[in-house]
């Protein structure tokens, strides 16, 4: 069976993820990634700076030459970068002359729909409604649907870890009352979050990961709680040595608990955390396509 390849430019990090589908499973064959850093750029100045652009041309354009020697067709999948940054057709272009492929922007319902495919593919529920949390640099994506892989509700909000720590939290060891504006800056971003709900709900991306190095794999509110209180104690080297977790991931951790907090509220059910996500996602709804077009 060919494996299917895509690279995953997000905020923090661009990603490759080369797999075979096999009956609905993911069977990864390679994965790469750079960390870059665009949302920061966005975040401070609203643009990417030309050599930020070449950068992640530079990254894209190894990890997709990494795919198609595995044998992969690859698709370049573009997520808050492409929507927020106000030079991002300058960025595209810089994508599309690196690979020779034309780079497809996620709007924020597909972001979400395709984090939900990977979540519950890599942990499928026993409820019949499941919701799925992908918390990124720059946005948050909250999907809702069946287990089967039908989404009837999605909403992505413009805050995730990097925005959240530049705007408020980027001093380390922050204070109760730093703690406090934080929270309340997620709380007034989700004012309008109601989801339906859902009997189990997944969390997905690099800090979700990475706090389950901190508090363990299901994030409930006591979790969160405690992982507040802890990580806003340390240092970022002393998180990065304490939970093994880098040190550029470890300063995004606090804001990462402070906004699941406040997305966990809402869907009441813990979070547990699980390694699927956008890419194994769109990986999987492209393998269903094909399927399709066979049948």
């Amino acid at each position: 069976m060919r494996p299917s390849g895509v690279v995953d430019v997000g905020s923090n990090t661009i990603r490759l993820l080369v797999a075979r589908i096999d009956d609905g499973c993911v069977e990864p064959v390679l994965t790469r990634k750079f960390r870059v850093g665009l949302g920061r750029d966005i975040e401070e100045t609203g643009a990417i700076p030309d050599g930020r652009i070449d950068e992640a041309a530079d990254a894209v354009a190894q990890l997709f030459r990494l795919g198609r020697a595995e044998g992969a067709g690859v698709r370049v999948l573009v997520t808050a970068p492409g929507r927020q940054a106000g030079n991002a057709t300058d960025l595209l272009a810089a994508l599309r002359k690196a690979t020779g492929h034309e780079p497809e922007v996620l709007s924020r319902e597909e972001e979400g729909r395709l984090a939900f495919l990977g979540a519950v593919a890599a942990a499928p529920p026993s409820s019949p409604l499941v919701a799925a949390v992908d918390l990124g640099g720059a946005s948050t994506e909250v999907a809702i649907g069946r287990p089967t892989g039908d989404v009837a509700w999605v909403r992505s909000f413009d805050v995730g870890a990097l925005r959240l720590t530049t705007r408020v939290l980027a001093e380390e060891k922050p204070t109760l009352r730093t703690l406090a504006r934080a929270r309340a800056t997620v709380a007034e971003e989700l004012a309008a979050l109601t989801p339906p709900l859902a009997g189990e709900a997944r969390a997905v991306g690099g800090c979700a990961r990475a706090l389950r190095n901190v508090v363990g794999a299901a994030l409930g509110a006591s979790e969160l709680t405690e992982a507040v209180d802890v990580l806003a104690r340390l240092t970022h080297d002393e998180i990065a040595d304490e939970y093994d977790v880098r040190p550029d991931r470890a300063a995004l951790l606090v804001a990462a608990a402070i906004v699941l907090t406040e997305v966990q509220a809402r869907l009441v059910v813990p979070l547990a955390v699980v390694d699927g996500g956008v890419r194994e996602g769109a990986l999987l709804d492209d393998a269903a396509d094909a399927e399709e077009r066979v049948a």
